[in-house]
């Protein structure tokens, strides 16, 4: 299946938006009691809350107990999604968030939006709908009361122009003429109203796209590297696989309960495109021996977060996996992840304090034994030491039976992934003009236009649209990342797409000329980490400081941060930088040369 063909039938998942498809089974925890959930060996619900009231909390004790799960097995989906909601209701320490789910959820909040749509009326959100709604890939912003956020879902970063000019038309109409680039590879809408969301989604469905499950307790947008099955620096072209993983867990109920967020990226990709340490599941490609055979596969790194304490990278699971059987090993992951996560503390319901509480053998030795089988031992590490932001034009790899002259793609800077819908239609334009409507979003927040012709490329580097989305952009620019910042999210405390171009420019201005160290530099507006400024050259989280008697946008400045196959957490260097004097503290941490007099 093309990913274009995948992009339209998960969207048709959409129920109300396709009313042929069936409508979604029950949720569990709104089973009544002697209904039966093992059917062979008739165990009841209501058997099961007895057990997990009385401590059996992992599917392995319930088994044992009440002999659920020992049968087909086709029944621990169900006892797994029990755990998780009644777990946390006997240990007296629902949080709000599980307290919200326990009463719908919110798979089943898309009535609620149809229904406050039509009446207008965004002050009837209660606050459970302002988390449920999420589900659904809406956001209720504070800064913005009245008006949203959407958030699309384009998995592996992969995008057509008709979506673009969808994408820019929506922005046009019911936004205010610009879309974000994240660092996850999709795209977010501003400023429209709760009534305009219903001709939102269908012009969005029509075009293959939707936002299904893009927020809270979900697997979030599967990453990948922009450039798979374009790039000769890949050990093979892992897209297929973010598609056929995508597709499990949709839509699908055995997935959309998780004790929090869930990051996931796959990548074959030899230079280090995805910051793939930080992610709860990354599959980085390597090779294994097996007698005189060598396999292509995937490494499994599990447990990486940048939030809920900082940049923790993920660590090694010492497992192999081939690529056709890579979707099915992830959704195992994230079922012991739903089954045995954090439940009563949010700031703890990442995969990583699991690992911490549990250990990786006893996390390897459950992922097996589900299984069924042995697993197989990591293999070699493929990936390179480099790291390639696919920025600038690039040789695309041979396509077998395709005559013609060789083939480009070419990364455009999007200067902290802010782009204005007359951008997003050039892009799209260009796509078309010298391409084959193509596009790919990285997770450094730029744009990649595949498929051009040899024969082209003078004419495609004099596109004007090139000025404002450079192909080769100065070392300052290049690597800047920015989260989105104070004016829409409620956690931050500064501007950080402001700021950070504010300073880069001034940093271009005074090293005009100098020799420039290769590097990144990622803001993020607080610990949250969303700009990922932990993994960075230089990293900065946004902070407030009083200078003179006012309070003054600042940041903490870290230095060193890595992800590849050596990971490292950026260290602290200094604390509560006005931004105003940040050009002055950066000048010489991005210099070879000395400033000439």
């Amino acid at each position: 299946m093309r990913p274009s063909d995948f992009t339209a039938e998960a969207s048709a998942r959409a129920p109300r938006l396709f009313p042929s498809l069936p409508p979604p089974p029950r949720l569990a925890a709104q089973l009544v009691d002697d209904a039966v959930v093992c059917m062979c060996q008739q165990v009841t619900k209501g058997e099961l809350a007895s057990a997990i009231a009385s401590g059996s909390t992992q599917i392995k004790d319930l088994e044992a107990v009440t002999g659920a799960g020992t049968g087909c097995g086709l029944c621990r989906a169900t006892v797994g999604e029990l755990i998780g909601s009644l777990r946390c209701r006997h240990s007296g320490r629902l949080n709000p968030i599980e307290q919200a789910k326990q009463v719908k959820d919110g798979l089943d909040s898309e009535e609620d939006i149809y229904r406050l749509a039509a009446s207008g009326d965004w002050r009837a959100l209660t606050e459970d709908d302002k988390h449920r709604i999420k589900w659904h890939g809406l956001f209720f912003r504070k800064q913005t009361p009245g008006h949203f956020m959407l958030r699309l879902r384009m998995t592996n970063g992969m995008a057509t122009a008709a979506q673009m000019r969808t994408i820019a038309d929506l922005s046009d109409e019911f936004g205010r003429g610009f879309a974000d680039i994240t660092t996850r590879q999709q795209i977010q809408l501003r400023w429209f109203t709760l009534s305009d969301v219903p001709e939102m989604w269908r012009r969005l469905a029509a075009v293959g796209l939707h936002s299904r499950q893009t927020g809270m307790d979900n697997v979030r947008n599967v990453c990948g590297c922009p450039a798979a099955g374009l790039t000769e620096n890949e050990l093979f072209d892992a897209s297929p696989v973010t598609h056929a993983f995508t597709e499990m867990f949709l839509g699908n109920r055995e997935f959309t309960n998780l004790p929090r967020k869930f990051n996931v990226t796959i990548t074959g990709c030899l230079e280090n495109c995805c910051h793939a340490e930080t992610q709860d599941i990354a599959l980085v490609p390597a090779r294994r021996q097996e007698g005189s055979e060598t396999l292509l596969g995937f490494n499994v790194l599990v447990g990486g977060k940048q939030g809920s304490g900082g940049y923790e990278p993920a660590r090694e699971l010492n497992l192999f996996v081939k690529p056709e059987e890579a979707p099915k090993l992830c959704a195992e992951i994230v079922r012991i992840f739903r089954d045995h996560g954090n439940r009563e503390v949010r700031t703890k319901a990442r995969l990583w304090f699991l690992l911490e509480e549990r250990g990786v053998e006893w996390f390897r030795a459950e992922l097996e034994r589900r299984w069924g089988r042995d697993l197989s031992p990591a293999g070699s590490d493929a990936r390179r030491k480099s790291h390639n932001d696919h920025l600038g034009l690039h040789l695309q790899k041979k396509v077998e039976d395709r005559a013609g002259p060789p083939l480009y793609y070419a990364g455009l800077l999007v200067p902290v992934g802010r782009i204005t819908s007359s951008q997003l239609r050039a892009v799209a334009d260009l796509s078309e003009r010298y391409g084959t409507g193509r596009l790919r979003l990285t997770t450094q927040q730029n744009v990649i236009v595949p498929d051009i012709p040899e024969d082209r490329l003078v004419s495609f580097q004099s596109e004007p649209i090139l000025q404002d989305l450079p192909l080769n952009p100065s070392p300052i620019l290049r690597g800047l990342v920015a989260c989105t910042g104070v004016d829409y999210c409620h956690m931050s405390l500064i501007d950080t797409k402001g700021q950070a171009l504010a300073v880069a420019r001034e940093l271009e201005r005074r090293t005009a000329g100098r020799k420039i160290l290769p590097l990144t530099i990622h803001w993020s507006g607080c610990s949250a980490g969303c700009g990922l400024h932990q993994v960075a050259t230089i990293g900065l989280q946004g902070c407030r400081t009083r200078v003179h008697g006012q309070i003054v946008e600042a940041a903490h400045v870290c230095v060193g941060g890595a992800t590849g196959p050596q990971p490292r957490v950026a260290t602290d260097l200094m604390y509560d930088v006005p931004c105003d004097q940040l050009a002055d503290a950066l000048e010489s941490l991005v210099c070879f040369a000395p400033r000439k007099s």
